[in-house]
């Protein structure tokens, strides 16, 4: 089985189709969402751990790019700069796995990297920007 972390970017048109669905139907592949910002009118972002066999993997990504999904590998973290954080709370907001929290009493703001799912989310809600995202080894599927 084999097995990967995905990040699709897409158009508003294409958040209107099943195309998730499809991997599952048209190539026999299990798919994992881990987290979505899919807005009507807007760019979508998921996160997906995708596994099957790796003929059926690279037939998968192959149609999503044929419907104009940009397909990259999760192989980047989200890293926060602690000098830029103002501990403003903006970022725990949008955060969807607890990844960002506040510490109680002394209201800082915590960064457990072990349960970000590099969703992106924090990135443009953090007003001085202390959120980046670093890419590992930056793979875009073709």
């Amino acid at each position: 089985m084999y097995s990967k972390i995905l990040i699709l970017r897409f158009s508003p048109a294409v958040a209107q189709k099943p195309v998730v669905c499809r991997l599952t139907r048209d190539f026999d592949l299990e798919f994992n969402i881990l987290n979505a910002a899919i807005l009507p009118r807007k760019e979508g972002v998921m996160v997906m751990e995708l596994s099957g066999s790796k003929k059926n993997f690279r037939e998968g990504v192959k149609f999503l790019k044929s419907q104009g999904i940009t397909v990259q590998n999760a192989s980047q973290e989200v890293r926060r700069i602690p000098s830029k954080c103002t501990h403003c709370g903006a970022c725990t907001a949008v955060c969807p796995t607890g990844a960002l929290h506040i510490r109680r009493p002394e209201m800082e703001v915590v960064f457990d990297q072990k349960k970000c799912s590099v969703c992106e989310l924090c990135v443009p809600a953090c007003p001085p920007r202390a959120m980046e995202v670093r890419p590992l080894k930056q793979h875009v599927f073709e």
